[in-house]
Formats: structure tokens, C-alpha cells, sequence
């Protein structure tokens, strides 16, 4: 409620009611369950459309998948690069994680057993394509701040945690 006297000639707010106004506008749409929603999505999503393009059919890898990680990928490590073993399996285990995990991020379930798993998927992803740090090290943070901060309460989790009366922990 505004009052007389925080009002400026004229019926006018003044600027400090404004600034009030909008730091509490600010906080509640960036409240830290919105904020770790975001930061799941926002990790979940280009790891999700890479998996989509190495499937062919359920649980059926396209040729291209078997193929990149045959003639295309490698490793870079020192005295290198090598070509991946068992690319068939790596790009099955790949395919695999990068379907499930941001499944497991967006709801919210699991949510920094998913994290570490993309984050571990960011190392191979780097070690592949060493020339993307600026990208990998976003989403290397992103799951650092999932893991350290969990997945709030807009998530399964929570409402899990809650059920069985876990909620402080669940945070």
C-alpha cells in the first residue's frame, strides 16, 4: 500500500517506492526454485536434442550415431587423439545418457545423480571437442550449481522428500 508520504507531488511515487517495487518483482521471479528449474531445463536441453538425432527407433541407434563415433570422434588426450573403443557401445551409453538424464533434470527427480552424470558426459564431450570449453564450462557449471544447490522445490524431489517428511533436507 502506498502511503501519503511516499508519494511525490502529483500522486507520483517517488523513485524509492519504485525501487522497492521492483526488487521485490525481481525476487519473486527469481525466487531459487525458479532459478534451479531454469538451470535444469537450460541443462537438460542440448544434451535432450543431441540425444534425439542418435536414435532411430526405440532403443535402435541411427547408422550416423555409430558412425561419428567410429570415423568422427575422438579422443584428445595426451599422445593422441584415439579413436573411441567399442564406439558402438560408447554411442549406445551416450545416446542412452543424453535421453535419460535430462528427462531426470526437468522433472526434477534424481536431479544430482542426473547432474553428475551430464557433468561426467561434459568431460567426455570436452575430451571429444576440446575446441568447445567456452560451451562445456557453461554446462559444467550449471551442474555444479544443480549438484550443489539440488532441485528445489518446483521438483519431484521435493515433493518425494515432503511425502516421506525429508523436506528440510531436500532444499
Amino acid at each position: 500500500m502506498i502511503t501519503d508520504q511516499r508519494l511525490a507531488a502529483g500522486g507520483m511515487p517517488t523513485l524509492g517506492l519504485l525501487i522497492e517495487k521492483a526488487d521485490h518483482l525481481v525476487q519473486t521471479i527469481a525466487s531459487p526454485s525458479i532459478v534451479q528449474l531454469v538451470l535444469r531445463v537450460a541443462l537438460a536441453v542440448p544434451f535432450w536434442r543431441s540425444g534425439i538425432l542418435k536414435w532411430g527407433g526405440f532403443l535402435r541407434l541411427n547408422d550416423t550415431a555409430v558412425t561419428l563415433f567410429t570415423d568422427e570422434f575422438m579422443l584428445h588426450l595426451p599422445g593422441g587423439p584415439y579413436h573411441y573403443p567399442a564406439p558402438t557401445v560408447m554411442a549406445f551409453l551416450s545416446g542412452c545418457g543424453e535421453i535419460t538424464f535430462p528427462i531426470l533434470l526437468v522433472l526434477g527427480l534424481g536431479t544430482r545423480f542426473a547432474a553428475l552424470g551430464l557433468l561426467f558426459m561434459t568431460a567426455i564431450v570436452e575430451l571429444t571437442v576440446p575446441d568447445g570449453w567456452p560451451v562445456h564450462i557453461t554446462w559444467a557449471a550449471m551442474a555444479l550449481g544443480i549438484m550443489a544447490y539440488g532441485s528445489g522445490r518446483v521438483s519431484l524431489d521435493h515433493l518425494i522428500g515432503r511425502a516421506l517428511g525429508h523436506a528440510a533436507e531436500m532444499r
